[in-house]
């Protein structure tokens, strides 16, 4: 998939990768970057297979990714 522009495609694909039957494998991950010269927090997701990246300099975003991030911790650590 690459980067992609919309958010909610990249929630539907961390979503899925990040399910419980994905976690119980090794190499899930995903990471968050700030940039503050641009303003910018790119948060990248991969499963070693997939990797996807959303980069966003909106707060609305940024707290929807806040969500996501919570959503995702939630699941790795209930499946592990």
């Amino acid at each position: 998939l690459g980067r992609v522009e919309e958010l909610s495609k990249f929630k539907k694909a961390s979503e899925t990768r990040g399910s419980a039957p994905n976690l119980k494998r090794d190499g899930f991950r995903f990471v968050t970057k700030y940039n503050h010269r641009d303003g910018k927090l790119t948060m990248k997701m991969t499963d070693d297979v997939v990797c996807v990246q959303f980069s966003t300099n909106q707060l609305q975003d940024v707290k929807r990714l806040e969500k996501l991030s919570a959503s995702l911790m939630r699941s790795m650590v209930s499946h592990s």
